[in-house]
């Protein structure tokens, strides 16, 4: 169920299975940074108090807490080296390159463009067919090759992506022109989308909801239109969407196959 504001004034809504380790990051670091910036605060304000200029006093270089600067500093060091090296690093691992089988997941393809989302799953074959950028245009903005076996039952939706409940989602991000910056909040993900490249991201969601794609990258003079729906089902909804776009797809081919005539 969708909270009416799933966004809210402080973090977005979670339901990224990864998701709490990554908050748990973001309070780390902000909260040390906050320890850091209220400590040096009243440093700051005592040095001026105590050291200021008035009659009968003398300013004095030397001190008797001279090493208490570097005592400071070295531990701000190994706490950032901890941050880094036992916080940090596992989790970066976990996120980005201990991807979930192919053969487990539900396989997505986003192509980004000024100013779309284009989203491809794959048919029950479950083979993406291929595209060629010969064959781009108003009706066929990834330029899918319904000549390919394996691209026949492709399902293509334009700003519209729906992924199951509890099940793993491994997508092949890209783009077709400029960079963009594929963001959905609620899970965790924010990934650039790179001309030319192919990029692998996953995320898996905890609960079902209404939410939305964000770029997070000034793509354009109407960067603002490229927001997309991002839907979470349970697997049976998902499974009978994805079956209807599906038979949507075999039914415009069959209404363009050439008439015997």
């Amino acid at each position: 169920m969708t909270p009416q504001n799933p966004y809210g004034w402080w973090l977005p809504l979670n339901i990224s299975s990864i998701g709490p380790q990554l908050d748990q990051l973001f309070y780390i670091v902000h909260g040390f940074m906050a320890v850091l910036f209220v400590g040096w605060g009243i440093f700051f304000a005592y040095v001026l108090w105590r050291f200021r200029a008035r009659p009968g006093h003398r300013a004095e270089y030397a001190t008797d807490t001279k090493h208490l600067n570097t005592y400071l500093e070295v531990g701000v060091i190994v706490f950032e080296l901890v941050l880094i090296f036992v916080f940090s690093l596992p989790l970066w691992a976990s996120a980005k390159y201990q991807l979930p089988d192919a053969k487990d997941a539900v396989n997505v393809e986003v192509v980004a463009e000024q100013f779309a989302w284009n989203i491809r799953y794959p048919g029950p074959d479950g083979k993406f067919g291929k595209r060629s950028p010969a064959l781009m245009n108003l009706n066929n903005p990834i330029g899918l090759d319904r000549t390919d076996k394996a691209a026949q039952d492709d399902v293509v939706t334009s700003n519209e992506l729906v992924v199951p409940k509890g099940k793993p989602v491994l997508i092949n991000l890209t783009s077709k022109d400029v960079i963009h910056s594929f963001y959905l909040p609620v899970v965790r993900v924010k990934q650039d989308a790179i001309p030319g490249q192919s990029i692998k991201i996953w995320f898996q969601a905890t609960e079902t909801g209404d939410f939305e794609i964000a770029c997070a990258q000034l793509c354009g003079a109407v960067h603002y239109r490229m927001k997309g729906q991002f839907l979470v089902r349970d697997a049976d909804e998902f499974d009978s969407w994805l079956k209807g776009q599906g038979e949507s797809v075999q039914a415009q081919a069959a209404a363009s196959a050439p008439s015997d005539f």
